[in-house]
């Protein structure tokens, strides 16, 4: 069954998402979303702007749904993450997955989010009332140097 992997610069449709990865052979689905949020580090967050080099991070998102499947059993999935400038409780990355039983899809999403915070090339800047500010640029340089 064929997985749903996108980057894309519009709010992502999390009712399709849902209805897309829906199965009666599924007892369970895990919905993730990820949203702006207010702050960071102690300072209030005004928005955020993600970019990335798309074509890797949907190749890289590919890879960590086939790694998944390899290790926990589940039917679907839904992995979009957005990119632009998006407002306050905006999604930024959504993962659907259905599965038979709960314990392969919750297991799946956490590992799944978290290879994506390491292995995907998607950035965000964090815009503040006094400035604005790279997030893991500097980490991505330092690794890279």
């Amino acid at each position: 069954m064929e997985d749903c992997i996108e980057i894309v610069h519009k709010p992502i449709s999390l009712k399709k998402l849902s209805q897309w990865i829906d199965s009666p052979t599924c007892g369970a689905q895990v919905h993730f979303l990820g949203k702006v949020r207010n702050h960071n580090e102690g300072r209030d967050v005004l928005g955020i702007e993600y970019q990335a080099y798309t074509v890797m991070a949907v190749e890289e998102m590919k890879k960590i749904v086939h790694e998944a499947k390899q290790q926990w059993h589940f039917y679907k999935c839904a992995f979009v993450h957005r990119l632009g400038k998006l407002g306050m409780g905006e999604v930024s990355v959504a993962l659907f997955i259905s599965a038979p039983h709960r314990k392969e899809a919750f297991n799946a999403s956490q590992w799944m989010i978290s290879e994506m915070k390491k292995r995907v090339p998607i950035w965000k800047k964090e815009f503040y009332l006094d400035g604005s500010s790279w997030i893991g640029l500097q980490q991505c340089h330092h690794e890279i140097s």
